[in-house]
This record gives C-alpha cells, structure tokens and sequence, in this order.
C-alpha cells in the first residue's frame, strides 16, 4: 500500500465538483481528509493523506491536476524502528542515495536519513516492516 500526503488547493469555479469522490470511485483510491477549508465560489484547500496502489495514485493525481487542481506534496520522511530491525540488510540493496547502508566492520545496518530522499524502496522490501513513513504533520496543519 502507497501513501502520500497532499495539499491540494481548488480553483473557485470546481470547488462544486465531486473530485474526491472521484478518487475513489475511479482510481480505487482510499483517502483520509486531515484538513478542509472548500466554500462555493472561494478557493478550496485540503490536506489529504491518499493510498493504494502507486500507479493508481499517481493516475489520481494527474486526474486532480487536469481538472485544475493544484497538487503539492507535504514534507515526510523515512524513518527506521531500530526496536524491529532484525539486521538483514535487505534495504541496503535497494536504497540509491546509500542512506542504508552495511558497516562493514559491524555488518550492522546503518541509516544516515540526511542521505534519505524519500523514495520509500526500503519500505517495499523490509519483511518486519522496520521502515516507515512518516509525515510532517506540523508543518502542514499549522
């Protein structure tokens, strides 16, 4: 399942169109509205968290960007539970920017999330799930 969280702001002549219903209905999107300020004939702003299957979320979004919807990401990151990492090194492979990587001395898997851009390839592959996202929520619901 792929996340993301988005801010979206409508133009005031869609703000009565049923975008987000369409998300669903459409895309097989599933959607938690974290924040809404939409009034007829006024320009709209949400913050949404979206998920489900990456294609069917990025087809969601170009969808909302050409009905005129502007489309932004909200900052996150990658973060690792240390608690629930059993050491495999299975993230390492798959990490293009080397934020994981395998202490050669140690064989331990190191993360250095200022490397980290993101792209969450070490979410797919971890087995115990030691990766996550998580969201800057503060910097958007301020």
């Amino acid at each position: 399942m792929y996340k993301k969280m988005i801010v979206l702001r409508f133009p005031p002549e869609i703000t009565d169109q049923p975008l987000i219903c369409s998300l669903s209905r459409e895309h097989d999107l599933c959607f938690n509205i974290l924040k809404a300020t939409i009034l007829p004939g006024q320009e709209g702003i949400m913050v949404l968290e979206i998920s489900g299957n990456r294609k069917n979320v990025n087809a969601g979004l170009r969808y909302l960007r050409e009905h005129g919807v502007k489309v932004k990401s909200v900052a996150q990151e990658v973060r690792r539970k240390d608690e629930v990492c059993f050491q495999c090194g299975a993230c390492t492979a798959m990490c293009p920017t080397d934020a994981l990587y395998m202490d050669r001395d140690t064989y331990e898997v190191k993360f250095d999330p200022e490397l980290c851009k993101g792209c969450e390839f070490c979410i797919a592959v971890c087995p115990v799930r030691a990766m996550e996202l998580r969201f800057s929520h503060e910097k958007v619901l301020a």
